[in-house]
């Protein structure tokens, strides 16, 4: 089983390092902003 709270916690490190925003980064992989802050939260759509 994946630990979505720690995948979200690299997901965030990795944007911060990275010098993007939450929306910069959505629109890179063509997604939601939204969908972005569900992963850094560890929030899982089911």
């Amino acid at each position: 089983m994946f630990d979505t709270k720690e995948i979200g916690r690299k997901i965030s490190e990795f944007r911060k390092v990275s010098n993007m925003t939450q929306m910069e980064l959505a629109d890179r992989l063509n997604i939601s902003f939204q969908a972005v802050s569900n992963w850094e939260r560890g929030v899982s759509q089911s």
